[in-house]
């Protein structure tokens, strides 16, 4: 059976990138999510939104990858903020208190009363009607 593939998309405006992720990010994926996110610091990105709405799963070997990313990103002076994770990463968030430093949502704001939908954060990704570009794209294995 051959490993669920990531794709990374990013477009850029001036200072800004948006990253969109879709697939799943995992053990295997996390390593290309890392280095998408430091590729926009090195490309002098200081604001990173990264959108998670096609992200089926996502472990904690990604929310390691965007706090490594998130502290890099401070220290450049920077922020990275997470749009519309998936539940999984919702709870992630929510159980470990992460969420204010990924998603500027203090911590049990994310998550909703068992049985219901986590609730998204109140800010949209700010990719309009805008094309997205492929930049990475891995088979991971």
């Amino acid at each position: 059976m051959p490993l669920p593939q990531l794709t990374v998309y990013r477009h850029d405006r001036r200072k800004r990138a948006l990253i969109t992720l879709a697939g799943e990010i995992d053990l295997e994926s996390a390593p290309l999510v890392r280095a998408s996110l430091e590729r926009c610091l090195r490309d002098d990105i200081r604001t990173i939104d990264v959108d998670l709405t096609a992200v089926g799963f996502c472990d904690c070997s990604g929310l390691n990858a965007f706090l490594h990313a998130s502290q890099q990103t401070t220290v450049a002076g920077g922020t990275l903020r997470l749009h519309y994770p998936p539940a999984m990463l919702a709870l992630i968030l929510d159980v470990t208190g992460c969420g204010i430093l990924l998603l500027g949502v203090p911590s049990g704001r994310l998550t909703a009363p068992l049985g219901d939908a986590p609730a998204a954060p109140a800010a949209a990704p700010p990719h309009g009607s805008v094309p997205l570009v492929m930049v990475l794209s891995g088979d991971v294995r």
